[in-house]
């Protein structure tokens, strides 16, 4: 019967684990705690293929209790009843080990129909998801569970994997490789951390690679071929969106035009064009704003040839975008100001309307009372002196100059203004 390399090769102890040295190290925290042989109910968190399903089977040999995988994909509310069908029978003496992955498939019933045995030892639960547990979980799981990350892998730590990958599959054969210069390292390096993505992609290489009767030959330019694009971990709906959406703007909040464009990079070779579109268009207004008020004009610009364009075309306008917000000076004074603004009416912090400001209207008496309005045009600078502000909060200050050129030069002609001509 046919058995993939990825499965034949999967580790059946700690040591042979590829990476995870955080947690799987000599001294790491899940290390102590499998080796102790008490075992909690425990949550991993991590991307596909990082060694997740494999930690916990090795978790399960060392138990010694029965074992029972669900995939929250295809399970059901019968599989659970199925499961606790078998507590307290000979066939569980000791308890049943839950590997449940994928866990944030399971809807809240569903996962709430474990707590009594999760709480009383019957059921010892170890679920893995690739999405954040703190969203995707309920919280009455999480707070009887350790939460631990598991981390994509570097190509340093995949490349032994890969290199015991083409050793068994020398075995299979029956015949040496010769694998051309560079081609392990590119495997590692193009999985994109995921240990079961190199596998495959070992296994498929020999599948496919010429044969002689002495050597089956491994080109690298056939591995190139075959990782296009595997190294990409990016979901539409997934964390890895909102990662890499962050990522952009930090980087160009953080000036720096090289991260911003593998960010931006990231995002389009995934076809994702509406996404740094509308984050570009954010940044310039959140992150530049005032500091260079004419970005947000150029960006939208960028913006709309982007999406008439279409991929491919469309990352050049988009790429100028990218690295003009990174370079061009800082400021988020406007969306302090007006985030300050609306948290004093989330707060009740108002008044009514100055009545020199109000709309002119007739009283309750059918009577137009004055409203005693200065219009500011009719005075020097096209600025009076005059209240603004409701009576209750009529000493706010919600903006504050930023400490840019363009910012404080208004500052300043203001400063003159208001002061008759003198500087503040």
């Amino acid at each position: 019967m046919y058995r993939p390399l990825a499965d034949e090769i999967r580790p059946t102890s700690l040591d042979e684990v590829v990476g995870q040295e955080h947690i799987l190290g000599k001294n790491g925290l899940l290390r102590r705690i499998i080796d102790s042989g008490t075992i909690p109910n425990m949550i991993f968190y991590g991307p596909s293929g990082s060694g997740k399903t494999t930690v916990a089977n090795i978790i399960a040999l060392k138990s010694g209790r029965a074992l029972h995988k669900l995939n929250a994909t295809t399970a059901g509310t019968a599989d659970i009843k199925n499961i606790i069908a078998e507590l307290d029978t000979l066939m569980t003496p000791n308890g049943v080990l839950l590997y449940l992955d994928e866990i944030q498939y399971f809807n809240k019933k569903q996962q709430q129909s474990l707590l009594e045995f999760i709480e009383n030892g019957k059921i010892t639960l170890i679920a893995s998801t690739t999405e954040n547990p703190y969203f995707y979980v309920y919280n009455a799981i999480l707070s009887r569970s350790t939460v631990f990350e598991f981390k994509a892998l570097t190509a340093r730590s995949v490349l032994p994997a890969v290199l015991r990958a083409v050793r068994l599959m020398e075995e299979r054969e029956g015949l040496p490789a010769e694998l051309e210069e560079g081609v392990a390292e590119h495997i590692a390096s193009a999985c994109g951390g995921d240990v079961r993505k190199a596998v495959n992609s070992v296994e498929l290489l020999f599948s496919s690679s010429e044969r002689t009767a002495d050597a089956i030959r491994i080109r690298l330019e056939d591995a190139k071929a075959l990782s296009q694009r595997s190294a990409m971990r990016y979901d539409r709906e997934g964390d890895s969106h909102y990662d890499i959406i962050s990522a952009l703007q930090k980087s160009i909040r953080g000036s720096d035009p090289d991260a911003a464009l593998h960010y931006l990079a990231r995002l389009l070779e995934a076809g994702d064009l509406i996404s740094p579109c509308r984050r570009l268009l954010v940044i310039a207004a959140e992150d530049i704003g005032l500091a260079y008020p004419q970005a947000v004009a150029v960006v939208k610009a960028c913006v709309d040839a982007a999406l008439q364009l279409g991929l491919p075309e469309a990352r050049i306008p988009l790429a100028e975008a990218a690295v003009l917000l990174a370079t061009a000076p800082k400021s988020n004074a406007a969306c302090l100001a007006i985030d300050a603004a609306m948290e004093d009416i989330r707060k009740g912090r108002s008044g009514d309307v100055p009545r020199e400001l109000q709309n002119v209207h007739a009283d309750s008496a059918g009577q137009e009372r004055g409203q005693n309005y200065k219009y500011p045009h009719d005075y020097p600078g096209h600025w009076v002196k005059q209240q603004y502000l409701p009576n209750e909060i009529k000493n706010a200050r919600y903006y504050e100059y930023g400490d840019n050129k363009t910012e404080q030069a208004a500052k300043k002609y203001w400063d003159l203004i208001k002061n008759g001509g003198q500087e503040a």
